[in-house]
């Protein structure tokens, strides 16, 4: 069945789902596979539980007119996800980077979402999977999109726009993220370049963090560019205070004097600029721009803070990598506070590099006075030192509930794998 066909049916029945756990009626189940499994086999109970069709790309022995066969599920899921995206004359906007593509993604879209009738990432479903769904999710009535994109190698965010086709784009930044796929730092820029690449072009335009000389030479030939950051740009901001929460000042841009976020850590600056620059271009009022923002509350593990009788909780599980943790170490030594504990989870996909950056944030640590320090899991076990060490972060709960500590503010931070989030589980 060609693209186009399928699309028609896709129009009758327009919702999509990869997961028979969650599958409702009406829906078309894709049946994709993978190393450790493949949705083939359950394509007959999709039906059963109510799919409207499901599209598979193995032979089933069975006539039943509900299955439709293609070459590879996969590929169908996104070239259908494009001619999708081909049928909307909206802005979509692009998301990617080492640090702060969610909660940027959050900002904007919330921004956004203030005066247009908004699509954005749901989650974490900001992979080759994720990406078209986000994209078949989208309506009628949609006025703008907001596209997260995550990457582990190179050539990835080039796919994802091949098929999401992005009008606008944002690289938050190239840290030390995901070193093992893309070869080293310089392999970070290339691959998040990708974006950039794509709306060079095809005449797109690009928010840019001007105080990143980097992404100043990145950017290098696309005609049309937005700058935001602390000095040189079309809209400037500072940090008036973060303590507890972030709160920004401008001086360009807007007329906005100040807005009070409910986000933890000064290294949230860049996202909170972006987001009113983003929202300032395309017209928002600027009441609405500073509500929007204002009213915004992170979850998800991260940057939370969090409350627990009498100690204070800052809350960062959702992932970790040598850049993050840095600045989450940085802005958490920053805090007036008399008993500070640190608890880090080991940070993954570092390659060859991993032992050096473990230690390289262990010596960051021993710059600064902290009541205790707990390492989980990764290579903290060969790095550690002298710091308590645990294998998991079950472990360092049963630490942690028999401390009973009073009147102390947490760091908690990991890699998704670690589960750091665990610590606080009762």
């Amino acid at each position: 069945m060609n693209i186009e066909n399928l699309y028609k049916i896709f129009l009758k029945y327009p919702s999509v789902q990869t997961d028979t756990r969650k599958l409702k009626q009406g829906d078309i189940f894709f049946a994709l596979k993978g190393p450790n499994f493949n949705a083939n086999n359950f394509a007959l109970q999709a039906i059963k539980q109510g799919a409207a069709y499901a599209v598979i790309d193995e032979t089933i022995d069975d006539t039943n007119n509900k299955l439709i066969k293609v070459d590879n599920v996969l590929t169908t899921l996104q070239q259908l996800a494009k001619h999708h995206r081909q049928q909307f004359k909206i802005p979509l906007i692009a998301i990617t980077g080492s640090n702060g593509k969610t909660t940027t993604k959050e900002l904007v879209s919330t921004a956004l979402a203030s005066h247009y009738k908004t699509y954005t990432t749901q989650g974490n479903l900001n992979n080759h999977i994720g990406v078209p769904l986000t994209l078949l999710s989208i309506k009628q009535d949609a006025e703008m999109v907001v596209i997260e994109m995550g990457a582990n190698h190179q050539k990835e965010i080039e796919s994802y726009c091949s098929y999401t086709l992005p009008t606008h784009g944002i690289i938050t930044n190239a840290g030390k993220a995901h070193l093992e796929g893309f070869g080293g730092i310089e392999g970070v820029k290339k691959g998040k370049g990708e974006l950039f690449d794509f709306l060079r072009n095809n005449n797109g335009t690009a928010f840019i963090n001007w105080d990143y000389n980097y992404l100043q030479e990145m950017s290098t030939g696309i005609n049309n560019i937005i700058t935001y950051g602390t000095h040189n740009a079309d809209y400037i901001g500072a940090i008036k205070t973060s303590e507890p929460f972030l709160q920004v000042s401008f001086s360009k841009g807007v007329t906005i004097n100040s807005i009070q976020t409910n986000l933890v850590g000064d290294y949230n600056l860049p996202n909170v600029l972006c987001a009113v620059a983003v929202a300032k271009y395309f017209n928002i009022p600027e009441e609405k721009i500073k509500q929007s923002i204002e009213n915004y509350t992170p979850s998800n593990s991260r940057s939370q803070m969090i409350e627990k009788g009498s100690n204070k909780i800052i809350l960062d599980a959702y992932n970790a990598n040598p850049s993050s943790v840095k600045a989450a170490i940085e802005n958490f030594a920053k805090i007036n506070a008399s008993n500070k504990i640190i608890m880090l989870g080991g940070m993954m996909e570092l390659g060859e590099t991993s032992i050096t950056e473990h230690a390289n944030i262990v010596h960051l640590i021993e710059q600064y006075k902290w009541k205790e320090v707990v390492l989980v899991g990764g290579n903290f076990k060969t790095t550690h030192k002298k710091f308590l060490y645990f294998n998991t972060a079950t472990e360092a709960k049963q630490w942690l509930h028999q401390k009973h500590f009073e009147n102390t503010y947490l760091l908690i931070k990991g890699s998704r794998s670690i589960q750091m989030e665990k610590i606080l589980e009762d």
